[in-house]
Formats: C-alpha cells, structure tokens, sequence
C-alpha cells in the first residue's frame, strides 16, 4: 500500500506530499519502496527527499548493491564520503563495496584518515567471509577492571551494539567475555577477570559467513567475536548482520536448487535477459540431455509398446512420482547440511531414514497403482508390474537423492547444485527404465 501511494504521488508529481511521507518512514521501509521502484531516476528523487543526512545514509545502509549503485551513480564522491561518515564502519564498507572499484577508492581518500582505517581494513577481507562483514566496533576491557569501572565506561561512552564485555589481555588476546546483565549483578568492586567466561565462541577472519550464521545460531548468540590465529579481537559481528547473511545463503541455495545460479552482484529484476539465459542454460541442458536419454529408453523397448500400447499410460506416472519425491529427500537432505544439523557422520542414519520413508510412500503408491491400472486396463498383471515399479522407482530416487548431496559435500562441493534438474532427471530415467524392464521381463503375461 505504501509503494501504491509513492508512485502515485510521483505520477502526480506531489513532491511535497511525497517529501512528508518519506520523512516519517523508517530507513528499512524507504530502502525496500526504492527497491520496488521502476527506474533509477525515481529512485534518487524519492532519496533525495529525505532531509536528515543520516536517514540518508541508513537507507543506504538497508538497499541491496544495485540499489546503492543507481542511487549513488550521480552522487560525488565527496558528497558520499559525508553522506557515510557516521555510519559504522562495516555499513560503509558495504556501501564502498557496492561502487566501482575506483570511485570507492576515490571516497577512501576523501575520508579522514581516522575515518577510513578501519573501513579499509575490512575491505582488504574476501567478500562473504567474518572479516568482510564485522564491525570494528565493541566493548572491551582489560582483565583487571572492576565492575563498577566497567558500567562507569560503558555510560561515558557511545559504543554501538553493546550485547557483551569482550576482556582482553595487555596484547589485545581475547581471554574471556561477560553479558551485561552478569555486569550489572555482581558488587561493583569485582574485577572482570574473575567473572568471565574463559571457553568463547569466536570465529577467524576467514570463516565463510555461512558457518559464522551457523554457529550464532546453535549457541543462540547476539555477537560472536572475531579473532585473529593468534587470539587478538579485530572485531564483532553482530545478530542483525546474521540475519542478513541468513537470507543471502538461503536465496542462494534455493536458486541453485531450481537450476538457476545468479551471479552475486545480481538480482533476479536487475539481471540482463541474456545473462540469466547464460546462467540458466547449462541447467536446463542438462535436463534436456537426460529427457533424450529417457527418449533413448523409450526407443529401445519400442517393441514391447508396440505390443501392448497400455504401458504407456503409466510411463508419465512413474517418471514423475520418482523426480518429485527424490526431490523432496535432496530438499531436506540439502538444508540439513546447509543448517548444520546432518554432519557426514549421520550419513548412515539418514540414508537409512529416507529409503525407509522411500520404502513405505512406494508400497502406499504401488497399491494405487496396482489398482488403477487393473481396473483401467482389466489386466491384474500390468497391475503389479505397475506396483512394484513404482516401488522400486521410489526407493531408488530417494536412495539417489539422499546420497548424491553427501557425496558432493564430502568433496568439497556446494550440495545444492545436486538437486533441480539434476536429481529430477536421474530419476526420471531410472523410473522409465525400471518400469519398462519389468514389462518386458513379463510381457507374455500382460498381452
């Protein structure tokens, strides 16, 4: 309803109306009305309503890349090294990160020297790594501090996203962390170092934002520090930043799951026509090779279609029961390893638990089936080969499915890409084949 009443106000040129209704939203609402916006220029008159420079700047702050790009195309570099300086220091290495590289760099310069050091220490870390998306800025203490000094500190300061007191050592070593409220409750006089958590969960530079989301996840963390090999704390990163990352990874598997793998500056509205066909085809090829193959079996029991054209009338029935459930086991097999809750140690029980569930949904449709398919063509015995190929069909899907992930991560390679087109065509053709071996094996009784 809001994005409704924007573009209309734009149509109509109520820029005054427009201008009210801009200034009393929240950044994250403006950043995702300019998202839905249909041009670039639309975009940057809508932002350049908002009046308060750092409103401006969490809009930003809130926009997916391409959006940052349209909005900043016009703006100089000067205006964005303003526009940016209070924003922490890992919303503007994000916003640096969505510019050329050399008009980021050119607002590196412009930024004070006090301003940039940081930034640029994030910006020298691989995308989509711990280091890339920390912030430098958190709440540590030496070990000797009391509690009392602690709270004095923490009210005299403007730290941003205080969820614990990280303690450090005279090297900056992260030895140990504390919650406020475990600050708060104990007598003032009580030095840090005698209350801290020595066990910290932490993370290295270079830990993949996927394993980072994971682990704040399972210890139900606000912040997780970041620490260098040899213990010093370079950073925090914090909830919100998870759940950011949490999104990214799941549109991301979902997209490779159906086939389509979108490069990581893009987006599904933004991407070039020619360019999603790019991404799309080697997918879709695939498919289209083992459609031939499932042709090419057609093809070869050709004579026992010939002889009783009635198997055809389950052919599309089996293919498609096998794609559709080994698809729902790789789904749930894929997420489990994605999320952290199926290890390659639980490969026996879960391969176990699916072709058991494989077993049992097969002897469920193969009773259909054999029932269909006797009364339709009043031949019992089309209606068994129909039964039991359908169970056979499904064990074997949900077999495949099940494995072709855990063999992939086992590799070192993104387990997602197995499902889609992959797994639906494998079992396709494994159905087809099945189904129409067993015609054959009992054709003579089926005539």
């Amino acid at each position: 309803m809001i994005l409704d009443s924007v573009r209309r106000l734009l149509r109509r040129g109520a820029i005054t109306h427009l201008e009210r209704m801009v200034n009393k939203m929240h950044p994250a609402d403006v950043a995702n009305v300019l998202h839905h916006l249909h041009t670039p220029q639309e975009k940057r008159t809508v932002f350049e309503l908002i009046k308060v420079e750092g409103n401006k700047a969490q809009v930003l702050a809130e926009m997916d890349e391409g959006d940052v790009t349209e909005i900043l195309a016009d703006v100089s570099s000067a205006e964005i090294a303003t526009l940016i300086r209070n924003l922490p220091d890992d919303d503007q290495a994000y916003i640096l990160t969505s510019l050329p590289e050399e008009r980021s760099q050119e607002v590196l310069r412009l930024m004070k020297p006090e301003e940039s050091a940081e930034v640029k220490d994030l910006l020298k870390y691989e995308p989509q790594t711990a280091g890339a998306i920390m912030t430098g800025e958190y709440f540590a203490l030496p070990a000797n501090t009391t509690a009392g000094e602690a709270i004095r500190k923490l009210q005299q300061g403007e730290p941003e996203n205080v969820f614990y007191v990280y303690v450090t050592d005279k090297e900056e070593k992260l030895i140990g962390v504390l919650s406020l409220r475990q600050l708060l409750q104990v007598a003032p006089d009580r030095t840090l170092g005698s209350m801290i958590t020595k066990d910290v969960i932490s993370v290295t530079p270079d830990t993949d934002q996927e394993e980072v989301a994971k682990q704040v996840a399972r210890y139900n963390l606000l912040a997780i520090p970041v620490v260098e090999k040899d213990g010093k704390l370079v950073g925090i990163i914090t909830v919100d930043d998870i759940v950011d990352v949490m999104r990214e990874e799941a549109t991301e598997d979902m997209l490779k799951m159906s086939g389509t793998k979108i490069e990581e500056e893009e987006t599904i509205m933004t991407s070039s026509i020619l360019n999603a066909v790019r991404m799309r085809a080697p997918w879709l090829l695939t498919n289209l090779f083992g459609s031939m193959i499932s042709g090419l079996i057609l093809w070869f029991f050709r004579f026992t279609i010939q002889e009783v054209v009635a198997i055809v009338t389950f052919i599309p029935v089996i293919a498609a029961m096998g794609g559709n459930v080994g698809l729902q086991s790789s789904t749930l097999v894929i997420r489990g390893l994605a999320t952290g809750r199926i290890e390659l140690s639980d490969v026996r029980k879960v391969f176990l638990r699916e072709v058991t569930i494989g077993l049992l949904i097969g002897l469920l449709c193969g009773v259909v089936g054999l029932a269909v398919a006797s009364v339709m063509h009043i031949n019992l015995t089309l209606g068994l080969v129909v039964g039991v190929a359908m169970l056979c069909a499904l064990v074997v899907s949900t077999t495949t499915a099940t494995i072709t992930p855990v063999v992939l991560q086992r590799y070192g390679i993104d387990p997602a890409i197995a499902a889609g087109p992959f797994v639906t065509t494998a079992n396709d053709i494994t159905g087809c084949a099945i189904y129409l071996s067993l015609a054959t094996a009992f054709l003579s009784y089926i005539k």
